[in-house]
C-alpha cells in the first residue's frame, strides 16, 4: 500500500474517531433528557435530585460509567487539538526519521495521558457528588463553588505553569526537536510527554464542566473550540489572557447575579 494511501486511512480513522465520540456524547445527553445547553427535562431533574447514597444502581454515582463518560469526552474534546501536533510530526517525517508507526505512537501516548486524567477527574466528580457540591448531573449546587472555579481557572491563565505548558502545546516543533525519539516506542514516549504538557495547559477547561453541567454539549463545544484556538500558531498566544479575564469576570458575575436579580 502506498504511503499517501496509508496517510489518508490514518487521518480518516482519526477524524472518524472524533465524530464517533461526539455522536456517543450526544446520544448519552439526549438519553438523559438534557438539551444541547445541558438544561434538564423532567426525567433529568428527577435524576439530579437523587441522593447518591440511595441503595439502588445509579450510573452517575459509579466510577466505571463516569470514567467511561470522561474517557469518551477526552477523545471528543482533546483529539481535535492534536491536529497541529500530528501535522508537525508529519513534517518531520520528511526532514527526520519519523515513521507512521511513530505518528501512531505520538497519538497513543497523548491519549493515554488524557485517559489517565479522565480517571482522576471521574474520582473528583464522585467526591464532589457525595459531598453534595454537585448533583447527579454534575451541576453545582452552590453558586459560590461555580464562581470560585471560574475565578481559579481564569487566574491560572496568567501563571507561569500555564505559560510553560501552553508554549509546548502551541509550538510542538520545539518539543520534537529537543526530545526526538525514532520509531513507534519513541513516538509513544514523545506523545506521553506532550500529553502531560497538554493536561497542564487545559485541565481547567475540563474542570469547568462542573460549572455548566458535565453533559452540556454547548460547554463541550465551546471548550473544544477555545482549546483548538489556543494551539493555532497564528493566534494561540493572543487568546490565553483575554480568556483568563473573561473567566474571572464570569466568576464575579455569578456571585453578583442574585443581587442584581433581587434574589
Amino acid at each position: 500500500m502506498s504511503q499517501p494511501m496509508i496517510r489518508s486511512i490514518l487521518w480518516l480513522g482519526f477524524f472518524a474517531g472524533i465524530l464517533l465520540a461526539w455522536w456517543w456524547l450526544y446520544t448519552m445527553a439526549t438519553g438523559m433528557d438534557l438539551d444541547l445547553i445541558g438544561r434538564p427535562g423532567p426525567m433529568a431533574q428527577a435524576m439530579a435530585a437523587m441522593d447518591p447514597r440511595m441503595d439502588m444502581y445509579m450510573p452517575m454515582a459509579e466510577f466505571g460509567p463516569l470514567f467511561s463518560m470522561w474517557a469518551v469526552m477526552m477523545a471528543a474534546m482533546m483529539l481535535p487539538t492534536m491536529v497541529p501536533t500530528l501535522s508537525t510530526y508529519e513534517d518531520l517525517m520528511v526532514s527526520a526519521n519519523g515513521t507512521r508507526a511513530g505518528w501512531l505512537g505520538v497519538l497513543t501516548g497523548y491519549f493515554i495521558v488524557w485517559v489517565a486524567f479522565a480517571a482522576l477527574i471521574a474520582g473528583v466528580q464522585l467526591a464532589l457528588l457525595f459531598s453534595g457540591v454537585i448533583d447527579m448531573l454534575g451541576i453545582p449546587t452552590s453558586r459560590w463553588f461555580a464562581a470560585g472555579l471560574l475565578i481559579v481557572v481564569g487566574a491560572f491563565q496568567f501563571t507561569r505553569a500555564k505559560e510553560l505548558c501552553h508554549g509546548v502545546c502551541h509550538s510542538p516543533m520545539s518539543y520534537f526537536l529537543t526530545r526526538w525519539r525514532p520509531g513507534a516506542l519513541g513516538g509513544l514516549r514523545m506523545g506521553l510527554g506532550l500529553g502531560v504538557y497538554c493536561v497542564g495547559c487545559c485541565w481547567g477547561f475540563m474542570a469547568l464542566g462542573f460549572v455548566g453541567g458535565m453533559m452540556s454539549l454547548l460547554w463541550m463545544g465551546l471548550a473544544t473550540l477555545f482549546m483548538v484556538l489556543e494551539k493555532l500558531p497564528q493566534i494561540g498566544h493572543f487568546v490565553v489572557k483575554p480568556m483568563g479575564f473573561a473567566l474571572i469576570l464570569g466568576g464575579f458575575a455569578v456571585i453578583m447575579w442574585p443581587f442584581f436579580m433581587g434574589v
